[in-house]
């Protein structure tokens, strides 16, 4: 049977958790690039040019998957407008939204931001976003149908959210 020396066991061992942290770093840094970022006061709508901070209801971020470029918001409708295009659906990397159920409805926290895939989304409610009529967001479902007991509006998952629902 043949033994191997130790200064080699040492480095096939060092070369394995160097690897390994490399690919933990690079995560992170995936990550860090996939996280909404914070709506400035001077930030216009990429849809509207409207001031997206001077009104309420939940704000939308989309990543482009080609530039990497982030296009902001004034509410959830117009960031479905924009990303239902057909010439805009396949260059959507990730797209965030509020969590309208931590944050006040009058001044969303950029800190609620939330994957936009994943939430839930109350149409139809009697509060209103920068554009009127706007689509409540939600990371739990339970959230959406407090909302919509409350305020209320029909629920939808983001799969189930068309030009036609909109």
């Amino acid at each position: 049977m043949r033994r191997l020396h130790p200064l080699r066991t040492i480095s096939i061992a060092l070369l394995l958790i160097l690897g390994v942290a490399c690919t933990d770093q690079e995560s992170a840094e995936q990550a860090m690039v996939r996280q909404a970022i914070a709506i400035e006061q001077a930030d216009e709508c990429h849809l509207c040019g409207m001031i997206i901070s001077n009104f309420p209801g939940p704000k939308g971020e989309s990543y482009n998957k080609s530039s990497d470029t982030v296009s902001k918001f004034c509410s959830t409708r117009d960031l479905f407008s924009f990303i239902l295009q057909p010439e805009n659906k396949r260059q959507v990397k990730e797209i965030y939204v509020h969590d309208m159920s931590k944050t006040p409805w009058q001044r969303p926290e950029d800190e609620y931001f939330i994957n936009a895939r994943e939430a839930w989304y109350v149409i139809g409610s009697e509060k209103k976003g920068a554009m009127g009529k706007t689509l409540g967001s939600f990371a739990k479902k339970a959230d959406a149908e407090v909302f919509i007991d409350e305020f209320g509006g029909k629920l939808y998952s983001f799969e189930d959210i068309s030009i036609d629902v909109l």
